[in-house]
C-alpha cells in the first residue's frame, strides 16, 4: 500500500479537501482548507481533482517520506524547501521517487503551505469529506493533527507530470496590510455610526488567538447603540437572542476584539454579527498569522460574487497550464 510516513508533522498539520458542505444546520461546520485557492492549485499541479485531500501546515512544515514514485506541489505559504535535502520549488510540480524525504524551513511569508500529491491523501472519508475537524475528532487522520511516525494512506498515482509552473501572477500577495472585502451586516445597526467608521478605518493587528476556528483582532474600539437588552439576550451590548454564524462572519464581543469566525467555528450563537467576509477573502485571511495587520474594505453582494468569480477565472488559468 503507498503511503506518505511523517517523519515530524511540524507545529499543526491537519489533512483538509474542499470541505464537508451539507451539514451547517445540525451544527457541523465544513472544515475543510483555510486558503481554498492555494488548495486547489496545488491539487490541479499534481492532477488531481480540485477537491481531493491535501495536507494544510500552519507555520512549520512537516518532514515527509515517500514510499513510491509520485508528483508533489507545494503552494501556499512561501517556505524554503527541500527533497534530499536539495532545493525544490514552491508553486511547481516535481517527482519523488520511494525514500524521498521533504523538508520545510521556517515560513518566510504568509501563514499555510499546502502539500498536494498525485492520487491524493486517501485518509477514509466522514460525511462525504476527508477533511480534520479536531474539535470532535473527526474525519481527517484518526481526527486529530499529524504526528511523529503517521503513515498515511495515498491514492492511486494519476500519470501527473512534473514541472508545471504557476507564474508569479497567480500567486497570493502578502501584504503589509491585508485587505478583507466584507459585506456588511447582519447587525450592523448596533454600532453607532462612528461605531461602524472605527470598524472600517482601523487597521487591526492579529492576536495569538488565530486558528481554524476563527482569528481575535486588536486595534479599535467599536461604540454600541444603546437600547433595553432584549429578552433572552445576555447582558453584553453585542448579545441577542440568537443568530446564525455564516463561514467568514465578524462578531464582536464587548466591542474592542472582533473576531472573525473560520472554518471550524461554531454555526450559530448569541453575539451579533456586524459583517462577512467574502469567501475570496478567507484565502487571504488563511494566510494571515499572529502580528500581521489586516483591515475591511466593504462591498455589496455585486462585489463579492465579483471576487468569487475572479478567483475561478485565476484557477482556470492554472488548469489551462496544466492540461
Amino acid at each position: 500500500m503507498s503511503e506518505l510516513i511523517v517523519h515530524s508533522p511540524g507545529l499543526f498539520t491537519t489533512v483538509q479537501d474542499a470541505g464537508r458542505d451539507g451539514f451547517y444546520e445540525i451544527g457541523m461546520p465544513p472544515s475543510g482548507a483555510m486558503d481554498q485557492y492555494s488548495h486547489r492549485a496545488a491539487n490541479l499541479l499534481v492532477g488531481n481533482p480540485e477537491g481531493a485531500a491535501t495536507l494544510e501546515a500552519t507555520y512549520i512544515g512537516p518532514k515527509l517520506e515517500f514510499t513510491d514514485d509520485r508528483v508533489v506541489a507545494v503552494t501556499g505559504a512561501e517556505a524554503p524547501l527541500s527533497l534530499n535535502g536539495e532545493p525544490v520549488p514552491t508553486w511547481e510540480s516535481f517527482a519523488v521517487r520511494a525514500g524521498d524525504v521533504l523538508s520545510f524551513s521556517m515560513i518566510t511569508a504568509g501563514a499555510r503551505p499546502y502539500i498536494a500529491v498525485s492520487g491524493g491523501v486517501a485518509v477514509p472519508e466522514y460525511l462525504g469529506s476527508r477533511s480534520t475537524y479536531t474539535l470532535t475528532g473527526l474525519g481527517g487522520f484518526q481526527g486529530r493533527k499529524l504526528a511523529d511516525g503517521d503513515r498515511l494512506p495515498l491514492g492511486e498515482p494519476n500519470g501527473a507530470r512534473p514541472g508545471v509552473r504557476v507564474p508569479e501572477e497567480l500567486r497570493p500577495e502578502f501584504p503589509s496590510v491585508t485587505p478583507l472585502r466584507t459585506v456588511v451586516g447582519l447587525c450592523s445597526y448596533r454600532l453607532t455610526e462612528s461605531g461602524m467608521d472605527s470598524f472600517l478605518g482601523t487597521e487591526w493587528k492579529i492576536t495569538k488567538d488565530a486558528d481554524r476556528v476563527g482569528y481575535r483582532l486588536r486595534g479599535g474600539k467599536l461604540d454600541f447603540v444603546e437600547r433595553e437588552q432584549p429578552f433572552g439576550a445576555g447582558s453584553d451590548p453585542a448579545n441577542v437572542v440568537d443568530l446564525g454564524y455564516p463561514v467568514g462572519s465578524i462578531q464582536v464581543p464587548g466591542g474592542d476584539e472582533p473576531i472573525v469566525l473560520l472554518n471550524d467555528a461554531v454555526t450559530g450563537g448569541g453575539y451579533a454579527t456586524i459583517g462577512t467576509v467574502v469567501s475570496a477573502d478567507r484565502d487571504r485571511i488563511a494566510q494571515a498569522k499572529t502580528g500581521d495587520v489586516v483591515s475591511f474594505e466593504p462591498v455589496d453582494l455585486d462585489g463579492a460574487l465579483a471576487a468569487r468569480r475572479d478567483r475561478r477565472a485565476r484557477l482556470d488559468r492554472i488548469k489551462s497550464l496544466v492540461s
